[in-house]
C-alpha cells in the first residue's frame, strides 16, 4: 500500500496507493515520531519541532516551486504550529515569500454533537500574488476548518485575479484531507488554467477518526486521531514498541492549538485521558487486553508482563509534572 518515493538524510517519504488527482504522501521524520508518540512534547518544543519536520520533507520532496510564486497560507490557529514561512527559509533560503492569514474556529453543533461548524472567522489578510503556489498546515479531523479555509482562498484568488499553481499540504490528519483536496483540486483546474497539482504530505501516517460506531473503551468523536485503523509508515509502526506507552494513547496529536498556546489545557486533556485508563486498570482491564483495543495489529508478545496501570500512573505524574511548570 506504500512506496518509497523520496529519502534524504532527513526524512523518507513514501507514495500512498491510489490513482486520483491529489498526490498522496506519508512522512517520517525524527520529530514528527517524537510529537506523535509523546505527549510531553508541548510548547515551544512541539512547534519548533514540527517545523523542522517541515524543513526535512521540504528539502527531501521534489516540488519545483518558484520563491515568487510562494505563499503560505496559516488558518489560525492550527496553522501557526508548522512554522513554515520560517520552513521555507530554512529549507531553500526564501526571504520574500508572502504570509497569509484566515481565522476559522470549528465548533460542535449544539443540535448534533457530531456535526460541526465554523465560528470566530472574522480575521483574514490575505495576500496573493499575480501566479501563487500555496503552502498549508494543519492538524485535520473532521477537515470543517480546512474545506473552509480552501473555499475562501480560491474565492480571494478568483477576486484578485490570481492564477493558482499548486497547493502543498502537510498534516498529522486523516482520510478526510485527501477527499476535500481532491474536490479542491478539481475546482482549480476548473477555474486555473495553469494549475499544476496538489500535494497531501501526511506526517507518520493516515490516521483513523471515531464516531459513534467506534468500538474503542475510549474515544472522543470528530477530534482523534488513531493508530488502530490507519495506515502508517513503517518507522512509525516500528516506533510503537520503543514505550508500551505510544501505542495506547487516546490520540497522535491530541488538541494541537492548546498544545502549543494552552499548554496547562493540554495536560489537563491528556492527564484525564490516563485518569481514564487507570479506572480500566482497576476494572480489571490487562495491558493485552487494551492494546487489542487502541492497535490490534501489533504484537502483543513484545510488551509481555506489562502492566496497565503502571503505565498510566506514570503518564499521569508525567503530565502533572508538566501542569506544576506553568
Amino acid at each position: 500500500m506504500l512506496n518509497q518515493a523520496f529519502e534524504s538524510d532527513w526524512a523518507k517519504i513514501y507514495k500512498m496507493d491510489g490513482d486520483g488527482p491529489v498526490e498522496r504522501y506519508i512522512a517520517t521524520t525524527l520529530e514528527t515520531r517524537g510529537i506523535c508518540n509523546d505527549p510531553k512534547i508541548a510548547g515551544i518544543d512541539y512547534t519548533d519541532k514540527l517545523q523542522q519536520a517541515c524543513v526535512a520533507v521540504l528539502k527531501t520532496l521534489d516540488l519545483n516551486i518558484k520563491e515568487s510564486s510562494g505563499v503560505v497560507v496559516n488558518i489560525l490557529r492550527g496553522g501557526l504550529n508548522y512554522g513554515l514561512r520560517h520552513a521555507l527559509h530554512d529549507a531553500f533560503g526564501w526571504n520574500r515569500h508572502t504570509t497569509c492569514f484566515i481565522s476559522a474556529q470549528r465548533a460542535r453543533d449544539n443540535a448534533d454533537p457530531e456535526e460541526w461548524h465554523i465560528t470566530e472567522n472574522a480575521y483574514r489578510k490575505v495576500y496573493l500574488p499575480r501566479a501563487a503556489s500555496l503552502f498549508i498546515g494543519d492538524v485535520v479531523a473532521t477537515g470543517t476548518s480546512l474545506r473552509y479555509g480552501l473555499n475562501e482562498l480560491i474565492a480571494s484568488a478568483k477576486s484578485m485575479e490570481t492564477d493558482l499553481q499548486d497547493i502543498v499540504f502537510f498534516t498529522i490528519g486523516g482520510a478526510i484531507a485527501g477527499k476535500i483536496l481532491e474536490e479542491v483540486d478539481a475546482e482549480c483546474r476548473r477555474l486555473f488554467p495553469s494549475y499544476r497539482r496538489t500535494v497531501l504530505v501526511y506526517f507518520e501516517g493516515c490516521f483513523g477518526v471515531p464516531d459513534l460506531e467506534s468500538r474503542l473503551m475510549i474515544r472522543l468523536t470528530g477530534t482523534d486521531l488513531t493508530r488502530g485503523d490507519a495506515v502508517m509508515a513503517p518507522e512509525f509502526v516500528d516506533s510503537q514498541y520503543d514505550n508500551p506507552a505510544y501505542p495506547i494513547e487516546r490520540c497522535t496529536i491530541y488538541d494541537a492549538g492548546s498544545r502549543a498556546f494552552h499548554v496547562s489545557e493540554y495536560a489537563e486533556d491528556v492527564r484525564g485521558y490516563w485518569k481514564q485508563v487507570l479506572d480500566l486498570a482497576d476494572q480489571g482491564v490487562t495491558y493485552e487486553a487494551y492494546l487489542k483495543d487502541r492497535f490490534p495489529s501489533l504484537d502483543a508478545s513484545r510488551f509481555v508482563g506489562t502492566s496497565l496501570r503502571d503505565i498510566a500512573v506514570k503518564q499521569i505524574n508525567a503530565m502533572t509534572s508538566l501542569l506544576q511548570m506553568q
